[in-house]
């Protein structure tokens, strides 16, 4: 898993050995900006290995006074100071790797637990800042006598240095194992003692655990895409995951991202009012930037255009024409939030950024590890007894690590169905208080996506009350996550058939359809398509109006949501009853355009599919009404030579009905010519 800054793996150190043929000046200049970078890690807390650090960093500091004192006196350099420069060059580089991997927000409870690691590489790097000292030509090299030996000095401190974990990090490692140990037979620890871990690490907040866990999340699922995944670390990563989703719900009272979330979000509104946004796109592409990266310029550019550059060998700064000094792409955080909040406010939905694909859920549907299972089967627990009879400020908080914990963990979600989460889920959906209502809904869709979870909510009778929420949702978004769930229900043969004998249902899918915001129509459209599996539905669909609201989308300028628009009027089409309403509405030409514009490869092979139905079903007369729309055939002849198998084959049918009948019209003609 790689820093911020580079693509590299957490706690390894590579580095770059110069050049044979670098000149001593020109490392020099290398070593002064290197020193600086390590200098400016100084203001980090370092609460893990706090005195390898420190050490590490008053080192650089004395050698970065030589460095300074040699470059300001403008002195030749003797050939012989490249060895001992080169070697230093590469110890830095190391160095700073490990300073900044232990200064890492999120990553303190890996760094203790990987404490031997992290202090057999400051042994080592100590030692190697010795070594490149000591081949140093000193007496050769141009700087002040005091400076001279100060590096004399450096070099015999850091060969006699012992460094190790400190006691006070080791007892926490110690402190650590006995909690997995009670996790993993289910015995609660002791909650002072969690505390003195956290504060040890210096963990202070809800957030502060968030973090935690994210980097710890990111790690394993970096370590599932490299292939690079170990038994034993994967275990240790779900202990920890565990250990600290275990805290953040039992020690801490209060959810505080929620108004910094809020805040947050007011103030990228302010900012994007003022920015232009063609600064928000690519210098390389002229795209929108979805996936930002700043590089040693301080230019930023979209992250898949700029690496496409320097993989083609150009090592230059294309806006500037500079020489880069590396090739580091640092994110660019503050760019991707304004780019999140462009997208919001234009309501267009947000792509993952290049080179991220969505993380593969299934590695989660087993426990890591027995303590993780333990510590989870009793967090669940825990947060179901604050649903029942805590305060209003403790099942707000319940609620919304329930959505957290169900999100992205099937494991989770199994544990928290079990422990009975749902029904009292259930029960919060009718809370005047909007975020519980809002983070009760959100924890339902997740747990709606586990077999159990469709299942527990259905046999609760929670159905009716999912729908109540759709239609009078005290926010948007519990409105839009209320769908989703009736969405992932549709998924099941007997749950659609539940959703479909319910009288309120449909209307109201179709009312969404017809009101909604996009994300709420988008739900409501594939949650129609997941219903009209089931043939005994479709009348009711009919009945409730999704013909006109459908053919509504088909004119908007949202091509995901006309595409979708798309696949449910060619499901409708596929029977005589949806093709006689379809027909009975102005959707043919909208469908016939949309064949004509559309981009989409799925889209345009459902179109024609609908097309192709409504032929079948309603006969020539349908056939005559495609034949009089001369932008048709252009169309289906570009998808007998450049669609699908499928596509293809469909248009050539559709093509075949319509030859049939003007072959039709022409013997009619002949006759009557010969009769006259």
């Amino acid at each position: 898993m790689a820093h911020p800054s580079d693509r590299r793996k957490f706690l390894t150190l590579p580095a770059v050995q110069p050049g044979g043929d670098v000149s001593p000046a020109a490392l020099l200049c290398a070593l002064v900006a290197l020193a600086d970078e390590i200098l400016a890690l100084r203001s980090n807390p370092f609460p893990i290995h706090r005195r390898s650090t420190r050490e590490a960093i008053r080192q650089v500091g004395a050698i970065l006074e030589f460095l300074a004192d040699v470059r300001g006196r403008g002195s030749a350099l003797p050939a012989s100071a490249a060895v001992g420069f080169s070697e230093l060059h590469v110890a830095l580089q190391k160095l700073r790797h490990l300073l900044r991997d232990c200064a890492r927000p999120g990553a303190r409870l890996w760094v203790l637990m990987r404490s031997e690691l992290v202090s057999n590489e400051f042994q080592v790097l100590v030692r190697s800042i010795s070594t490149a000292l000591d081949v140093l030509p000193l007496a050769s090299i141009d700087a002040a006598p005091e400076i001279k030996e100060l590096v004399r000095l450096v070099r015999e401190q850091a060969w006699r240095a012992t460094v190790g974990t400190v006691p006070a990090d080791a007892m926490a490692v110690r402190s650590m194992w006995s909690i997995l140990g009670q996790f993993k037979n289910g015995i609660a620890p002791n909650r002072i003692d969690l505390r003195w871990i956290l504060d040890h690490l210096r963990i202070r907040s809800w957030n502060d655990c968030s973090e935690e866990i994210a980097f710890l999340e990111e790690l394993f699922f970096a370590s599932l895409d490299d292939g690079e995944e170990e038994e034993a670390e994967a275990a240790l990563l779900g202990n920890l995951m565990a250990f600290m989703v275990y805290c953040r719900a039992v020690l801490f009272d209060a959810v505080d991202d929620e108004k910094s979330s809020e805040k947050q979000s007011q103030a990228r509104a302010r900012a994007v009012s003022h920015v232009n946004v063609d600064h928000l796109r690519c210098p390389i592409s002229l795209e929108f930037m979805m996936d930002p990266v700043t590089i040693a310029t301080g230019q930023t550019y979209d992250r898949a255009s700029i690496s496409k550059w320097l993989k083609s060998g150009c090592l230059t700064c294309p806006v500037t024409g500079e020489k880069l000094a590396n090739t580091s792409l640092v994110p660019n955080s503050a760019v991707r939030n304004l780019m999140e909040q462009l997208c919001h406010e234009t309501k267009v939905p947000i792509p993952e950024p290049n080179g991220k694909p969505k993380r593969d859920l299934t590695r989660t549907a087993t426990p890591l590890s027995a303590a993780a299972a333990g510590a989870t089967r009793m967090v669940s627990a825990f947060l179901v007894h604050r649903l029942a009879v805590g305060t209003n400020q403790e099942k707000n908080k319940a609620a919304h690590e329930i959505r957290k914990l169900a999100k992205s963990n099937i494991f989770n979600r199994a544990c928290l169905v079990e422990a009975g989460s749902v029904p009292w889920l259930l029960y919060h959906l009718s809370s005047s208080d909007p975020s519980i209502q809002d983070n009760a809904v959100a924890a339902l869709m997740s747990l709606s996506k586990h077999p159990s979870g469709g299942k527990a909510i259905v046999e609760a009778g929670g159905l009716g009350l999912v729908v109540d929420v759709i239609r009078v949702a005290l926010r948007v978004e519990a409105q839009q996550n209320a769908a989703a769930i009736l969405f992932y229900l549709s998924s099941d043969e007997e749950y659609r058939r539940e959703i479909g004998r319910m009288a309120e249902a449909t209307p109201t899918l179709v009312e969404l359809l017809r009101e909604g915001t996009y994300r709420g129509r988008k739900n409501a459209i594939v949650t129609l398509y997941g219903l009209l599996l089931c043939p005994d539905n479709l009348r009711k669909i009919l009945a409730a109006g999704a013909i006109p609201a459908l053919t509504t989308i088909l004119s908007s300028d949202r091509a995901d949501l006309v595409n979708d628009a798309v696949a449910v009027l060619a499901k409708i089409a596929e029977g005589h009853d949806g093709t006689t309403a379809i027909l009975k509405s102005s959707a043919v030409p909208h469908l016939v355009g949309f064949l004509r514009s559309s981009t989409s490869r799925s889209g345009r092979e459902n179109c024609v599919s609908a097309l192709l139905s409504l032929c079948n079903n309603g006969g020539a007369k349908v056939v005559s009404l495609l034949e009089q729309m001369p932008v048709l055939m252009p169309s289906l002849y570009s998808l007998v030579t450049e669609g699908s198998p499928q596509a293809g084959k469909k248009a050539r049918s559709l093509l075949n009905h319509i030859h049939h009948l003007h072959d039709q019209e022409d013997l009619v003609m002949m006759g009557a010519v010969d009769a006259l």
